[in-house]
Parts: C-alpha cells; structure tokens; sequence
C-alpha cells in the first residue's frame, strides 16, 4: 500500500514539473523574447533605441518606440506606398492649417521637407527617391485615420500639391 502511494506522488510530482517546463518554455521563448531583443542590443551598441514595430489587428494603430538617430542615413526599410500632397488650407487641415499635429510651424519655417502619415512616429525621416532624389523629408504631421498606409507631403502651392495627386511610389524610411 504505501510503495503505491508513492508512486502516485511522485507521478503527480513529475507530471507538475513537466508542465511548469511547458509553461516556463513557451513563456520565456515563444511570448516575449527578450534576450533576443537583449542580445540586437548589445550588437548595435551606436543605436541609442530600438524599434518595436506591430500592429494592433482590431484598430491599425502602431506600437512604435522613437526610430534611433543615425547620422549615416542608413535605408532600414521600404516600401510602395500611396503618396499624396497637401498644402496649409483650412479645407486641408483643421483650424490652425499652418501647425503641425507635433507642433511645427509650416508657415514660418516655409521649407517644403515635412510629411504627414499615422504609420511611423514624429521625428522619423524618409525619402522617396524616384521623386525627389536623397532629398531627406522629416514625419510632423498626421493624416486623417482613414489613410493609416499613406504618405501626404506637404507642399507651398496649391497647384503643386494638385499637380502632384496620387502616387504609388517607393518610400524609404532612414535611421
């Protein structure tokens, strides 16, 4: 009777610690990989944050760190993308058409280089270089949350803005 007993014991024992080793495995490794995330870290030290891209299935909002700064202007990605022009109207934007959902005055600084899109966060440079070259435009704007997988460059003239309408083109975000 009692080498029965324990036997069950230590059949539960052993059936537990399998799977907590289940759990612990599929916790550690499969749901948050952090040592991988630890271990790109370490490899580009010069890179000051690291990017977590995902996407939120129900409301296609981006998770998104601050890109790293790199003087280099290293193309990390890129994609086609509808691209768009707009220009500093009431019409276009809201109530105060000259500033920028991050704050930046488009008006006063009259440079034609800011970009407004929901997908990557204020501060992130891109190009579009079937367009305009290496000329480098910085994010400062957001676009109606319709248009999640859009670019709309922001341009002095109407008629420019116009004359460019909608594109499919190339876009390449830098780091």
């Amino acid at each position: 009777m009692e080498l029965h007993f324990n036997k069950t014991i230590s059949a539960r024992i052993v059936k537990t610690i399998n799977m907590l080793l289940v759990v612990v495995v599929v916790f550690d490794f499969i749901l948050f990989p952090v040592p991988i995330l630890a271990q790109e870290m370490e490899e580009g030290a010069e890179l000051r944050e690291v990017i977590k891209l995902s996407y939120s299935i129900k409301n296609r909002e981006p998770f998104i760190n601050k890109l790293p700064e790199n003087p280099d202007k290293e193309v990390k990605w890129s994609g086609v993308f509808p691209v768009t022009a707009y220009n500093s109207e009431v019409g276009q934007c809201d109530s105060t058409p000259c500033i920028t959902a991050n704050g930046f005055n488009l008006c006063e600084h009259g440079i034609e280089d800011s970009v407004a899109t929901n997908m990557l966060p204020f501060g992130t440079k891109v190009r579009f270089p079937k367009i305009f070259g290496d000329r480098i435009f910085i994010v400062r704007d957001r676009m109606n949350s319709r248009y999640y997988e859009r670019f709309d460059i922001w341009m002095l003239e109407h008629s420019d803005a116009i004359k460019f309408g909608l594109q499919y083109i190339e876009v390449e975000i830098l780091y």
